[in-house]
C-alpha cells in the first residue's frame, strides 16, 4: 500500500470513530444514549432545583437502587475495537465500530456518557476539526459562565481529534489555554482546531473557541506519539486493575 493510501485509510479510521457519535444507532446503543441523556437531565435539574428534602431523599433511593442493578451486570470493555495496532497499521480494524464504539463513552463527546455535554465533532477536507456543543448548569464556574477547567478539557478533546490527521496520533504532552472572554452557559459554542506542525514524534495543534462572534478562548497543544508498545501496556494495566 502506498504512503498516500495508507494515510487515507488511517484518516478514515479516526473520522469514523471520532464522528461516530453523530450517527444513528439502534438496540442497546440507542438505549444507552437514552439513559445517558436522562441522567444529564437529572444532573441539570438537581443543580437548579430547590426541591424539598423528602423529594430529594426519594430520588436518591431510586438512583441507589438502580446503581445496584447495574452493578449486578458484567463490566463492558470500553476499549474493544480500538487498539494500538489501529494507530500503527492502517489495515488493522478498518471496520466501523460496533454501535457508538469507544468514543461514545468519552467524557466530552460521548452520547453514552452522562458527564459529556456532549460536543459534536466534524472535520473538513483540509483536516480542520470543528466542535459544537453547549455546557449546562453543572459546568458553571463564574456566574453564568463555563468553568475554565471544562474549557481546557474540551480543547484537549477537540485538539486531540485534529492531531490524528498527522498520521501519528499521540497523547497530550502540553496544553496551554488562553481565556479571552467569559464563556456563557446554555449557549451554542464553536471550537475549531488544526495542525500547525509536526516535529518528529511531536504534533503541534492550535484551536479557538467562539460563542457566535465572540472569541472566548484559544489553545495550543503538543501531542507526543507513543513508542511502540506503550498503548498496549496501558491497556494491560487497566484490564489487570479491573480483574483484581
Amino acid at each position: 500500500m502506498s504512503d498516500q493510501s495508507s494515510g487515507e485509510v488511517r484518516k478514515q479510521f479516526f473520522q469514523i470513530r471520532w464522528e461516530a457519535n453523530q450517527q444513528p444507532v439502534s438496540g442497546v446503543w440507542a438505549v444507552r444514549r437514552r439513559l445517558a441523556n436522562a441522567m444529564r437531565s437529572v444532573i441539570e435539574k438537581l443543580i437548579t432545583s430547590d426541591a424539598p428534602e423528602n423529594e430529594l431523599d426519594a430520588a436518591a433511593e431510586r438512583l441507589e437502587e438502580y446503581a445496584e442493578r447495574l452493578a449486578s451486570h458484567p463490566h463492558r470493555n470500553r476499549y474493544l475495537g480500538f487498539s494500538e495496532a489501529a494507530v500503527t497499521d492502517p489495515d488493522a480494524e478498518s471496520r466501523p465500530p460496533d454501535g457508538g464504539g469507544h468514543f461514545d463513552f468519552s467524557p466530552l463527546i460521548g452520547r453514552s456518557n452522562p458527564l459529556a455535554p456532549p460536543i459534536e465533532m466534524t472535520s473538513d477536507e483540509d483536516d480542520t476539526v470543528h466542535g459544537r456543543g453547549s455546557f449546562g448548569s453543572a459546568y458553571e464556574g463564574p456566574p453564568g459562565c463555563v468553568h475554565g477547567g471544562y474549557i481546557a478539557a474540551a480543547f484537549d478533546e477537540v485538539l486531540g481529534y485534529a492531531q490524528t490527521f498527522s498520521g501519528q496520533p499521540g497523547m497530550t504532552g502540553t496544553l496551554t489555554t488562553r481565556y479571552r472572554k467569559p464563556t456563557p452557559l446554555h449557549t451554542e459554542l464553536r471550537f475549531t482546531a488544526r495542525i500547525e506542525s509536526v516535529e518528529g514524534r511531536k504534533v503541534i495543534v492550535s484551536g479557538s473557541l467562539h460563542a457566535a462572534d465572540l472569541l472566548c478562548a484559544e489553545a495550543d497543544a503538543t501531542f507526543i506519539s507513543p513508542r511502540p508498545g506503550s498503548f498496549a501496556k496501558l491497556l494491560a494495566e487497566r484490564n489487570a486493575g479491573h480483574e483484581s
